[in-house]
């Protein structure tokens, strides 16, 4: 199977985490979205990254469907769990974490357009998302080793992805001198290979 996507995403770098935690055998195909010939609109209509394309030709995308596929493929280090109740918390953390990264990648697209364009009432509300999601994923971790029982998952992963987004474009935030428990969490998960791996340069 192969995955396109591009080196910084965040839902790209979950994905690619995913693939490597499974031990899925995967090519990865880089593209360009801004180019006419971003590969991606071959197989998603909205020509949006990660886009999964299995042997068959069939086209999987959004980061949250893919790594649902993804974790029934094979039981090798299973990120969901089993039990209906288990699984709805595991994606829960999965959409705050990503509703963290939206609201990121709102106010960087909003900051790239001209001076007199953008909108700081639109930039205080993203930034005002970010933070309620910064404090909500602390205390929802408190002193636990994971964010969902006492074994990695998906919610570590997406958590994971969004702390390390919001480092690699908005250092200033600097989320970890308000939140030592995240910042401990983030130090230990950036020691895992997948995501040694996959850290946006």
């Amino acid at each position: 199977m192969k995955l396109i996507g591009i080196l910084t995403s965040p839902y790209v770098r979950k994905t690619r985490i995913v693939l490597i935690e499974k031990k899925i055998d995967y090519e990865f195909v880089v593209t360009d979205l801004n180019s006419p010939d971003n590969i991606a609109n071959q197989f998603n209509p909205l020509g949006k990254v990660p886009c999964l394309v299995m042997d068959d030709g069939k086209a999987l995308y959004d980061s949250s469907v893919i790594v649902d596929y993804l974790d029934t493929t094979t039981p090798v280090s299973r990120l969901l769990s089993d039990d209906n109740r288990g699984r709805a918390d595991v994606k829960c953390w999965e959409a705050l974490a990503d509703g963290v990264m939206d609201a990121a990648i709102l106010v960087r697209l909003e900051g790239k357009r001209p001076t007199g364009q953008q909108s700081p009432e639109w930039i205080r509300l993203q930034t005002g998302k970010i933070h309620s999601g910064l404090k909500a994923m602390s205390s929802h971790l408190g002193n636990n080793t994971f964010c969902h029982g006492n074994t990695f998952s998906l919610a570590d992963i997406a958590v994971g992805c969004a702390l390390g987004w919001l480092d690699f474009r908005f250092p200033e935030i600097g989320w970890q001198k308000d939140y030592d428990n995240l910042a401990s969490f983030f130090e230990r998960l950036s020691t895992r290979p997948s995501f040694i791996k996959t850290r946006p340069e």
